[in-house]
């Protein structure tokens, strides 16, 4: 699957607080993520991810914008970097350029209806919570309850997104469906059909939001592709400045 930009009308301000958080007394579930890295790691001797291409097996770092500790995330052989800021890998058995793909990111603005979403891109600032409030009133897909998660040294949260069972995307704007965006002239998440599903986790970090996202397009992915790329997700991780 390609990663592409469509072009859209204005953003518009995003107000709901209908969405319901776990309250702060929930006890918080654990990703799993890999061990905490030694104390005399040095993130100056770890490559950062390239822009675009294959990519070799290993450890990378992501910058997040605003923050100075970036993503920190390792892969197996065979990935191909995308924009930065994303990951992809094929199924040779599967039709699609690309099988299962991560996200990482820090969008700005999400769709009100993923379906409908030209001129309906919403603001919705820096604080997880909003981010989260937001895809979960995104008409057109549906999210799960936000779970509590640890990713590294930060608090997040976990939630999965897909698409409602009616919608007809060969219908939507552009003929895919708009998730979010990182400004208001372009989408930079798309789903091109039906059957496609993300895992999102959600991260704090010190009042700003990032996150980290895994997917794929359908069920029908080879199942050992799908856990590898799960492994690839459960691998990244922030780690407070030292």
């Amino acid at each position: 699957m390609t990663i592409a930009l469509i072009g859209c009308l204005g953003g518009c301000e995003y107000e709901s607080n209908d969405v319901p958080l776990p309250p702060a007394s929930s006890p918080v579930s654990e990703a799993h993520t890999v061990p905490t890295l030694p104390e005399s790691r040095d993130s100056r001797t770890v490559s950062s991810l390239p822009e675009s291409g294959d990519i070799d097996a290993g450890t990378y770092l992501v910058p997040v914008a605003g923050h100075k500790e970036p993503f920190e995330i390792t892969v197996p052989g065979g990935w191909f970097a995308l924009d930065g800021n994303s990951l992809a890998k094929d199924d040779p058995a599967h039709p699609a350029e690309w099988a299962v793909y991560l996200t990482l990111g820090s969008p700005d603005y999400v769709s009100k209806d993923a379906c409908n979403w030209r001129g309906a891109l919403a603001d919705v600032g820096p604080a997880d919570w909003a981010f989260i409030r937001a895809m979960a009133a995104q008409s057109s897909t549906a999210s799960t309850p936000p779970v509590k998660v640890m990713v590294g040294d930060y608090p997040g949260f976990e939630f999965h997104h897909s698409v409602e069972g009616d919608v007809d995307v060969n219908a939507c704007d552009g003929g895919q469906l708009c998730i979010h965006a990182r400004h208001t002239q372009g989408c930079s998440r798309l789903y091109s059909t039906q059957n496609e599903h993300e895992t999102y986790r959600v991260v704090d970090l010190n009042g700003k939001r990032a996150f980290v996202a895994v997917g794929y397009i359908d069920a029908s992915i080879n199942p050992e592709l799908m856990r590898e790329a799960h492994a690839v997700f459960d691998s990244m991780r922030f780690g407070s400045a030292k």
